[in-house]
């Protein structure tokens, strides 16, 4: 998304053109709106104009990217039109600023070895301060990413396979002595560094992947579950790893204690942790350890998907495991968001995260794109409670790698072509971003409108109090929505298969 001249827009503008149309020139023929005026009106925006300073502004993608994060202004109606009744279709959001939720920390994704890899070692000195600029910055064009995820070891998306503790022939290593974060000296830490330099605030979590394998009954990083005589020398592994982030200045805000505990990757690393076990291991082991050295740091509980909800209740349902468990963390690979409410409803005090989910060429991602992501992934998500957001890699190469097993298909948030460096932004990348760029840490969530019939949306109100909206629309032809809050209201036309977010400041 290259640098765009500051103009100011007036009020003819395209985002304008379209509600006046909206308001005035529908029309009935068999019983069907007709939608092409309104479609002609809206398909010659300002592309690339920045909005001048005004009360409502909109940023519109189309799937299709011909429309990318394009800004405009519009108008709020300056009088109720009771006489001017919405068109049959139109869908109307009510935002309730008054009724909050959860507090957000961020929106992001994980910085993988893979990620770090290419941005460090694939990317001119000035091509790389300009994209982690871009991701990580708010000022002109970045998108302002505050929340990260790293791998504690290897995943699928790493180079090679290794743990933080990998000793001669495999021989047990209880003390620890071959701890080492070598293996993420060349690109992990220094990515992480300047993306914390550009955005201090950034939001570190981090997740193993395996147990280092002399701990596991498999002897291998490969499948395997640890072994309970290990689990107070994995407890303390996880702890030299936050320690040893911070001596690099690198903070971590909070872990979990193993990716996807119910599920035993093949060809790449991976541990089976059950409810039980990760209860006697939260409880006995890394949440007293963490209290005495690291109170500061959060433990998050499953880091898996929507469809068990019962393994983290089990866990919950331990007291000893449940008072050092703060949040817990979801994937979106099965299952639906809602799972995060029925948990949330039962244990309100524990917060809720979504920390993965990959964009890539599979079904629904492959047929509902952008769309689908925003409504699933960024609508669905925060009105079942997460306070943070994380899809997975941040960055890939044209061939959708490097990774050592795993996912073939998966794509990052940018793609990085390994030779040249140059970036092709993804869907995942404009999915976040018409969060990510407007929601701002400690925003809350409010009450809005749930709405159907292919359009989604959820509303934020930010600390400085203005107002946040983010709405998709999954129909192939464009819908009218009408938005109110409090005295004021706006219409406006969602191009087909498109995302927009609104920012409206609060009432004087």
């Amino acid at each position: 998304m290259g640098r765009t001249p500051v103009i100011s827009v007036d009020r003819e503008n395209f985002l304008v053109r379209c509600t006046r149309i909206a308001r005035g020139q529908w029309a009935q023929r068999g019983g069907a709106l007709l939608l092409a005026t309104l479609a002609a009106g809206c398909a010659t925006p300002q592309a690339g104009v920045r909005p001048a300073a005004a009360e409502l502004e909109a940023w519109t993608t189309t799937a299709d990217h011909r429309l990318a994060l394009a800004p405009a202004t519009l108008d709020f109606d300056a009088v109720d039109r009771r006489e001017d009744p919405l068109p049959a279709a139109a869908v109307s959001i009510e935002i309730d600023a008054a009724t909050r939720y959860q507090r957000m920390v961020g929106f992001g994704a994980a910085i993988t070895d893979a990620s770090a890899w290419l941005i460090q070692q694939r990317m001119a000195p000035a091509q790389r301060e300009a994209l982690l600029r871009e991701l990580f910055g708010r000022d002109g064009d970045g998108i302002g990413f505050d929340f990260v995820r790293l791998t504690i070891g290897a995943s699928d998306f790493s180079r090679h396979h290794y743990s933080l503790d990998d000793p001669p022939a495999g021989r047990p290593d209880p003390a620890l002595r071959h701890f080492s974060l070598d293996a993420n000296r060349d690109d992990v830490i220094p990515v992480t560094r300047q993306a914390l330099a550009i955005n201090p605030q950034l939001w570190v979590m981090a997740s193993p992947w395996s147990a280092p394998g002399w701990m596991k009954d498999s002897g291998s990083l490969i499948r395997g579950r640890l072994l309970p005589e290990y689990y107070d020398a994995f407890a303390r592994y996880l702890l030299r790893y936050v320690e040893a982030m911070a001596g690099e200045g690198i903070p971590v805000r909070a872990l979990t204690v193993q990716n996807e505990p119910d599920f035993e990757p093949a060809d790449y690393p991976g541990m089976r942790f059950n409810a039980p076990a990760r209860a006697r291991f939260i409880g006995d082991h890394l949440g007293p350890l963490l209290e005495r050295h690291a109170p500061q740091v959060q433990v998050f509980d499953w880091d898996h998907n929507w469809d068990k909800p019962e393994e983290p209740l089990a866990v919950l349902a331990d007291p000893a495991a449940a008072r050092y468990v703060d949040a817990v963390a979801w994937h979106c690979y099965g299952g639906l968001p809602a799972a995060q409410s029925r948990v949330r409803q039962a244990h309100p005090d524990v917060d809720v995260y979504m920390t993965e989910c990959s964009g890539g060429d599979w079904e629904p991602i492959r047929s509902g794109g952008l769309t689908q992501q925003v409504e699933r992934l960024i609508v669905d998500t925060t009105r079942h409670w997460a306070r943070g957001v994380l899809f997975w890699n941040l960055a890939l190469d044209q061939d959708n790698g490097p990774h050592a097993g795993g996912c073939g298909t998966c794509r990052g948030v940018v793609t990085l072509d390994a030779k040249t460096g140059a970036v092709t932004r993804t869907d995942d990348y404009y999915a976040l971003a018409h969060a990510s760029r407007f929601v701002r840490r400690d925003a809350w969530r409010v009450a809005s409108t749930a709405t159907e019939a292919g359009v989604a949306n959820v509303a934020f109100v930010n600390p400085d109090g203005s107002r946040v909206l983010v709405v998709s629309n999954a129909n192939p032809q464009p819908r009218v929505i009408h938005v109110r809050e409090g005295g004021r209201r706006f219409r406006h036309a969602l191009p087909g298969r498109s995302v927009v977010t609104f920012r409206w400041p609060a009432a004087q």
